[in-house]
């Protein structure tokens, strides 16, 4: 690649949710982006003229430290490859994470050695979701639009509570410090009220491993981006956080006009009907289930023995059969694992697994895996068979598991319809996925008519 053709930055998302997250406010701040959801050769950059950044849309945040190591050291490298001006390791929002499962602080050590970096930025803020850090704390909004009620994450109402990494530490530099032994830091919020010039200089005179930076508003987000860019000019700068660090850099791209203007999307208009994909418990997912039926969705409730390889292909084989029947009456249909945390249905998924000899820990991630690839399949055997043009997946973590089913190369973002989960168009080789719409959603993302958004193409 050129000099002049080089990329500003390349980006691995945790997971696909997030990964489209990123590949929102990158596209929006006008930067060329493409995410990809296998590692990419150089014959398939080509494939996009034009391109300024990419991104890997993986898994690890529902990965043990081991399966880790063996994922991110040869995704971090295929990265790498293609020297960009930055390399951002992209994790949720709410920093979702644990020392047996998602482990950041394992992310840290792997990107550290790749990178040759003494010290790992760490960057969680997101004000324009609704996320803050101030003083080391995470606070983080009941949904990510709106005026919902902001908590403390270990006292948030659906993240405190989350199924496979509950939030159990308010301050982050605590919460990480379980992760890993690199020693931490903070440029708390008094240091970034001072501006690029005191920031910097407190990196240039910091001795820890890993260097979190407070975030509490756009003001701060272009000062982290200003600080970041000046660092990256002789190497590539290896960053960790959320999609707030893709806003920190466009901040100051824009300022140094090194990008264009912002990109204005018309709208993509509305479709005859969609499937939507659920694998979240999240509150507010549950909430947008329910709105949606009341508003002429059908319903099909995934049976927890659909892990079960002995009913598996018998539920499939139904389960499309009637999303192709609700699709031909020009019905959208919602697919849910659950209705929310109380929903029987995980405590019956939970004791198969159990009896199969699985662990607390280990449960989680079957339940990711195995409910993610049954909707893959799912999916695949309705694309085949009907021309649906929309499709939608809610929750991160099984959405992972069900898009990696459906052999997509790339997706291109088309159109906004929440902050953090933009319509995409799939590109694959596979002609009954080429060409599909599809929205990924993490669980606590979007209003109650969320669906009835994405079925009509609206920006919310």
């Amino acid at each position: 690649m050129n000099q002049k053709d080089k990329l500003l930055l390349a980006y691995y998302g945790d997971d696909f949710t997030g990964s489209t997250d990123a590949l929102e406010f990158l596209t929006l701040a006008g930067v060329k982006t493409i995410l990809f959801l296998q590692k990419p050769n150089q014959n398939d950059i080509d494939r996009f003229p034009g391109i300024q950044a990419i991104g890997l849309a993986g898994k690890s945040r529902s990965m043990s430290p081991s399966e880790m190591e063996t994922e991110l050291y040869t995704a971090f490298e295929n990265l790498k490859s293609f020297a960009p001006n930055h390399f951002h390791y992209k994790v949720c929002s709410t920093f979702d994470s644990a020392p047996h499962v998602g482990n950041i602080g394992k992310a840290i050590e792997i990107g550290s050695e790749v990178f040759n970096q003494n010290t790992v930025l760490v960057s969680p803020s997101a004000p324009h979701l609704g996320r803050f850090c101030v003083f080391g704390n995470l606070f983080a909004r009941m949904g990510t639009i709106g005026n919902g009620e902001i908590y403390r994450i270990d006292r948030h109402p659906s993240m405190s509570k989350h199924p496979v990494t509950p939030a159990l530490e308010g301050d982050l530099t605590l919460h990480l410090a379980k992760q890993t032994e690199k020693s931490i830091s903070l440029v708390n919020l008094t240091t970034m009220e001072k501006g690029i010039s005191e920031v910097l200089q407190e990196v240039e005179n910091n001795q820890t491993e890993i260097l979190f930076f407070d975030g509490f508003n756009q003001e701060h987000l272009k000062t982290i981006g200003g600080v970041f860019n000046q660092l990256a000019s002789e190497k590539t700068l290896f960053s960790v956080g959320s999609s707030g660090i893709e806003m920190a850099l466009g901040l100051d791209w824009a300022a140094q006009k090194i990008i264009g203007k912002e990109i204005v999307f018309e709208s993509p208009g509305e479709v005859s009907a969609i499937l939507v994909l659920s694998g979240s418990c999240s509150p507010v997912t549950s909430d947008q289930i329910e709105y949606a039926l009341k508003n002429g969705f059908q319903e099909i409730a995934l049976e927890s023995k659909a892990v079960d390889n002995q009913y598996q292909t018998e539920i499939i084989e139904n389960t499309v059969a009637q999303i192709i029947a609700n699709f031909n009456i020009g019905k959208s249909t919602v697919l849910h694992t659950s209705t929310g945390s109380n929903d029987p249905r995980i405590a019956e998924t939970e004791a198969y697994f159990m009896t199969k000899g699985f662990s607390a820990n280990e449960i989680q991630k079957q339940c990711s895996t195995l409910y993610g690839s049954v909707l893959g399949q799912i999916t695949n055997g309705v694309l085949k068979a009907v021309p649906l043009k929309r499709i939608l997946f809610a929750g991160g973590d099984t959405s992972s598991y069900a898009a990696s089913e459906l052999n997509i190369l790339a997706l291109e973002m088309i159109a906004p319809i929440a902050p953090g989960a933009p319509l995409c168009r799939a590109v694959s080789d596979n002609e009954w996925i080429n060409g599909i719409e599809m929205n990924f959603k993490g669980g606590q993302v979007g209003t109650a008519d969320y669906f009835i958004k994405v079925l009509k193409g609206e920006k919310l």
